[in-house]
């Protein structure tokens, strides 16, 4: 049976879909914008800041199932422009340690609300 993950620690879903999704010890968090949820906006245009709302805010619906950011096991960075790969692998270490999670970066043609990125990770619950 599949459990919706919801919090007010993280932006509402802007469409028809959830914050994550638990199954069984598996939680699939919905990709993350930098939209902080105390103001509906993004922090600036810089990428980091943006880079360190977005895992904010996956971090408070991992936090929200009883996870934490040691649970993630893949991530996925979409990134409006893949020439900020580096501002955000800056910021992205000082989420993660060893062993890092599997993950995939790339591109995307335009992200929601021309964010400059956006962040989806699955955890398992040990």
């Amino acid at each position: 049976m599949n459990k919706k993950i919801q919090t007010e620690n993280a932006p509402k879903a802007i469409g028809p879909y959830s914050q994550g999704i638990q199954a069984g010890n598996i939680l699939y968090v919905s990709g993350q914008l930098p939209i902080d949820p105390k103001t509906g906006k993004f922090p600036s245009d810089d990428m980091k800041d943006q880079t360190r709302m977005s895992l904010e805010n996956v971090k408070a619906i991992l936090e929200a199932s009883g996870m934490s950011l040691s649970d993630v096991v893949k991530s996925t960075v979409l990134l409006s422009d893949i020439n900020d790969f580096s501002a955000m692998n800056e910021i992205y270490d000082h989420y993660f340690t060893e062993p890092y999670p599997a993950r995939a970066a790339f591109q995307a043609a335009n992200l929601p609300k021309h964010a400059k990125v956006e962040i989806e990770v699955i955890a398992i619950k040990k």
